[in-house]
C-alpha cells in the first residue's frame, strides 16, 4: 500500500447546487478548476462540506466518479467513507471503485455514541477491509463522541494502512499529546481552518480546509510558510482572515462557506435541507468583509 503525504493544504469541496437542487456539475468543474490552478495539495470528496448526509446513494456514486474523471490526477483525492453502522462502511469499501482515490476519510461513527473499544474495534474493521490508506476523522461536535488521543495513537500503532488523523476536536492538549506520542510517519491534520497555524507550530502537516474552497492560494500559501517555520508571514495572513473564520461558521458549514463562493459568482447559493443559507445578518457581514479585500 503506498504511502500518500498529506501535508499542506487539503481542500473539503462543497457540492453545488441548482436552484432545484439538483447538482450542478459545471459550477463543480469551475470550483474544481479553481482549486487546482490556485495550487490546492489534495481534495477530500463526499465529506461534511460536501453535505454528504443529503446526497442519495446514487448522486455519492456520480459525484465521486465525476470529480476523479474532471481532476484526472491532478492532485491525489481522498474520499469519506464513513458511517455509524460499522458492517454498512466495510461492505462499502468492498464494493465502491475507489482506484482514482488515494485515501479515506472515515469520521468516527456518530449519534451511536460508541465507548473508546468500541470506536478502536470500528476502526480494525475498517483497516482491515480497505484498500488504501486511511484518515482517522474526529469531530465530536458533530458526532458527539470525542476520540482520545490513546485510541487514536493504539490505531495508529496497530494498523499501518491507518497513516493520519483529521483532528476537529478543538482541544490543542490533545493533538498536542497525539503528536507528541505518534511514530513519524503518522500525519495530524487539523480539522479547524481557525487553529490550523498553531496546530502547525505544534507539528500538525496541515489542514483539510473549508475556506480555501474559496481562497485556495492564500490559505495555502499560509500553511506552506508555517511548514517552512516563517511563522511572521504566515500569521499575517491567518489574521487576515480571523473574522472569516467566523462567520464561516456561526450558520453551519458549509453554509458560509457556499455564502462566499457565491459572492464570488462561482456557485448558487442553494442547500439541501436540513441545512439553510446563512441569516441575512451574517449574509451581510460576509459581503463587506469580501469587499475589503477587494
Amino acid at each position: 500500500m503506498s504511502h500518500i503525504d498529506l501535508s499542506g493544504m487539503g481542500v473539503a469541496l462543497v457540492t453545488p447546487f441548482r436552484h432545484d437542487k439538483s447538482i450542478d456539475y459545471d459550477a463543480l468543474a469551475r470550483l474544481i478548476d479553481y482549486q487546482i490552478d490556485n495550487e490546492v495539495a489534495y481534495m477530500v470528496v463526499l465529506g461534511t462540506t460536501s453535505e454528504n448526509p443529503a446526497l442519495e446513494p446514487d448522486e455519492r456514486e456520480e459525484l465521486s466518479s465525476y470529480i476523479a474523471r474532471k481532476v484526472a490526477g491532478r492532485v491525489p483525492l481522498v474520499r469519506g467513507v464513513g458511517g455509524n453502522n460499522t458492517a454498512a462502511v466495510v461492505r462499502e469499501l468492498q464494493t465502491t471503485d475507489l482506484s482514482a482515490y488515494s485515501a479515506i476519510l472515515s469520521v468516527v461513527p456518530y449519534y451511536n455514541k460508541p465507548s473508546q473499544e468500541g470506536i478502536y474495534r470500528h476502526y480494525e474493521a475498517i483497516a482491515k477491509a480497505s484498500p488504501l490508506p486511511i484518515v482517522l476523522y474526529n469531530v465530536p461536535g458533530r458526532t458527539g463522541v470525542n476520540m482520545t488521543a490513546e485510541t487514536t495513537l493504539r490505531l495508529a500503532a496497530d494498523f499501518p494502512n491507518i497513516v493520519a488523523i483529521k483532528e476537529a476536536s478543538g482541544n490543542m492538549q490533545q493533538v498536542d499529546d497525539i503528536i507528541h506520542h505518534k511514530s513519524t510517519d503518522f500525519q495530524v491534520i487539523s480539522g479547524d481552518d481557525a487553529i490550523t497555524f498553531p496546530l502547525i507550530t505544534l507539528g500538525a502537516v496541515g489542514v483539510i480546509s473549508v475556506i480555501g474552497n474559496a481562497f485556495p492560494r492564500e490559505f495555502s500559501r499560509m500553511v506552506r510558510l508555517a511548514i517552512d517555520g516563517d511563522y511572521d508571514r504566515a500569521r499575517t495572513i491567518h489574521h487576515r482572515f480571523t473574522d472569516l473564520f467566523r462567520l464561516l461558521f456561526v450558520d453551519g458549514n458549509p453554509a458560509g462557506v457556499k455564502c462566499v463562493l457565491h459572492y464570488m459568482g462561482m456557485i448558487e447559493n442553494e442547500l439541501r435541507l436540513p441545512l439553510v443559507p446563512t441569516r441575512l445578518a451574517t449574509d451581510e457581514k460576509i459581503r463587506h468583509f469580501l469587499q475589503s479585500l477587494s
